[in-house]
């Protein structure tokens, strides 16, 4: 009798990424990818994505509504590298060119079932004197006046900026 290959799993993920809040960015696209160990493999549906633009709503909470839907099933034969979905926000600057406003990551519930997840954005820091000024719109806008300063960590997190000072 011959041996049995290795058994598999299934791990299905069907949801959506739902909403952001950038309070100082509008007319925002967010790409979505996966990452996962050598032992994962996809099995139907998309590893990656784009989403449409958005504006932010009209209400108090100005949030950047995408409903982006996600379906994507992976087969593993163990956990080891277990899949975790990566979120990069874009928008324009004040050229018109898309920049990067925010990126993070969070792995994929490992429990069955319903599960909502935030996931705090970071931004990358520029790293030259005039990257600052051709990347932050404030300067450029004429709100160097503003009480937000511009750190060394500067990030989104569950849609609200904090600089560290």
């Amino acid at each position: 009798m011959a041996a049995a290959g290795p058994s598999v799993f299934l791990l299905m993920v069907n949801g959506q990424v739902e909403s952001a809040q950038f309070p100082e960015y509008d007319e925002l696209y967010c790409k979505y990818c996966f990452v996962y160990g050598q032992d994962w493999a996809p099995t139907a549906g998309l590893e990656e994505g784009i989403s449409q633009i958005t504006c932010k709503s009209q209400d108090v909470r100005q949030a950047l509504v995408w409903n982006f839907p996600i379906d994507v099933t992976f087969k593993s034969t163990n956990p080891y590298g277990w899949p975790q979905i990566v979120l990069s926000v874009y928008g324009p600057d004040v050229f018109g060119n898309d920049v990067v406003r925010g990126y993070g990551a969070v792995h994929v519930p490992f429990s069955p079932g319903r599960h909502k997840r935030t996931i705090p954005m970071f931004v990358p820091e520029s790293t030259s004197k005039l990257q600052r000024l051709t990347s932050d719109p404030r300067p450029l806008a004429g709100l160097c006046h503003s009480p937000l300063q511009r750190g060394d960590q500067g990030h989104e997190e569950a849609g609200l900026r904090h600089w560290a000072s």
